[in-house]
């Protein structure tokens, strides 16, 4: 089950979700528009290796805005801290970006039971696109579990900013 914008706002006044800063009005039906932040992350070496950490270079969105190019993965984040211990959330790209030509989230769009944190947000522009700080990017929608819950305790939690991969750190777990 999906929660309604009203029960999406029951839950962030009673703790059951929290968001920081909340403001209803991005409350929709069924989700929670989330804004973009201020910093972008790009990889810097021609090619990103899964087995290391990999190098980024730090972009901030000024009052201008920045254009995003073609052929580049940029990583972000949310302005919002969005969590929850009782619901799954589920981050998707507004469709009204999506008819600009911009991939927000390209494979992950799920989060975890007891993630609690900014979300970093994965864009891919098929053309120049001129992005600001503060606008509405994605929306993050709330579903109920059943079963028992085992809370996130991973490598993302708490994030502030958008967080480069950390795929190299499972390959240290698995002894390679």
């Amino acid at each position: 089950m999906i929660l309604t914008g009203s029960e999406i706002n029951a839950a962030a006044g009673d703790g059951r979700i929290r968001i920081s800063p909340f403001n209803p009005e991005q409350v929709n039906s069924n989700s929670y528009d989330v804004r973009l932040g201020p910093t972008l992350l790009t990889y810097t070496e021609p090619i990103i290796d899964a087995h290391l950490v990999n190098p980024t270079r730090t972009i901030t969105i000024g009052a201008e805005g920045h254009v995003l190019q073609p052929d580049e993965l940029y990583l972000s984040h949310t302005l919002e801290e969005v969590g929850s211990d009782t619901f799954v959330p589920l981050l998707f790209g507004r469709s009204s970006v999506g008819r600009l030509g911009l991939f927000v989230e390209i494979t992950a769009p799920i989060g975890d039971i007891g993630f609690h944190g900014q979300w970093t947000l994965m864009l891919a522009p098929v053309r120049p696109l001129r992005v600001y700080s503060g606008m509405k990017i994605g929306q993050i929608m709330f579903f109920v579990s059943t079963g028992a819950v085992d809370l996130y305790r991973g490598k993302y939690q708490n994030a502030t900013g958008p967080q480069a991969s950390r795929c190299w750190r499972d390959q240290i777990k698995a002894g390679k």
